[in-house]
């Protein structure tokens, strides 16, 4: 099974022209362009299921375009969605922001979805996709420590009586780098699929490795890549595994 994690940015793409004419303004313009990019590199890789990071649901920018959706009809893939932001987030009032989403595709059955929230920090929303053989979170962790740790000691409630074997991917923004994975990854008995740390962040330059796929006993990974594309600030992570068959 292939599983690909990808931060698209919104797909508001990188570069000198995504500071002009104000820092930051290309979070405002038009994402057709890096949008088709971005399907593309997907189709590519023929993944079975794709966890995305920061995808637009339908503002001004993507023309009202919900980009989970478009890729996955490029794909043709089963698609859920849902905001980063709490049910009584403030942030669900502004626009362009309250339409700023992670999401799944799949080719693969879907037997249940849930959309969880964390008590702490802004960016609060854990996707749970159970598979017929393994189940997936996706998250996107605060980028205030102290959050992160709060974040990081829930996950572990959320996850540690899951029966399946089970993979935790997202953007966790470890900018304080492993030390503050440890006493998760202890407790959780996890392994990273990006065993040689690769950094991933930022993409033309990396130097931080934010984002993580994690997974339990009863997976072997049988590939890990990381391709050296710009479509995005955050590279992409490329993951193939196999879910162990029980004896008896």
């Amino acid at each position: 099974m292939r599983f690909l994690l990808y931060n698209v940015r919104y797909c508001t793409g990188i570069g000198r022209r995504f500071h002009f004419p104000f820092p930051c303004s290309g979070y405002l313009k038009s994402t057709h362009r890096v949008l088709a990019e971005v399907t593309e590199f997907v189709r590519s890789v023929n993944p079975d299921v794709v966890g995305l990071v920061e995808v637009d649901g339908g503002s001004f920018r993507s023309g009202c375009v919900n980009q989970a959706g478009y890729i996955a009809g490029a794909l043709g893939h089963y698609h859920t969605f849902e905001s980063k932001y709490g049910d009584k987030s403030w942030v669900r009032f502004l626009p362009v922001v309250n339409k700023q989403m992670n999401a799944f595709l799949t080719s693969d059955v879907v037997q249940q979805e849930k959309f969880l929230y964390f008590d702490h920090g802004v960016k609060r929303l854990v996707i749970q996709l159970d598979l017929e053989k393994v189940t997936v979170f996706l998250v996107h962790l605060s980028i205030k420590f102290r959050h992160r740790q709060r974040q990081l000691s829930d996950l572990y409630t959320l996850v540690k009586d899951v029966k399946k074997p089970y993979l935790i991917a997202g953007d966790f923004n470890v900018f304080w780098g492993d030390p503050e994975m440890e006493l998760f990854l202890a407790a959780t008995g996890l392994k990273s699929a990006n065993v040689d740390d690769w950094p991933t962040y930022p993409s033309w330059a990396p130097k931080a490795e934010l984002d993580l796929i994690l997974y339990s006993p009863g997976i072997r990974i049988t590939r890990f890549e990381m391709p050296k594309v710009l479509h995005s600030d955050h590279l992409p992570l490329i993951c193939d595994f196999e879910v162990d068959t029980p004896q008896g």
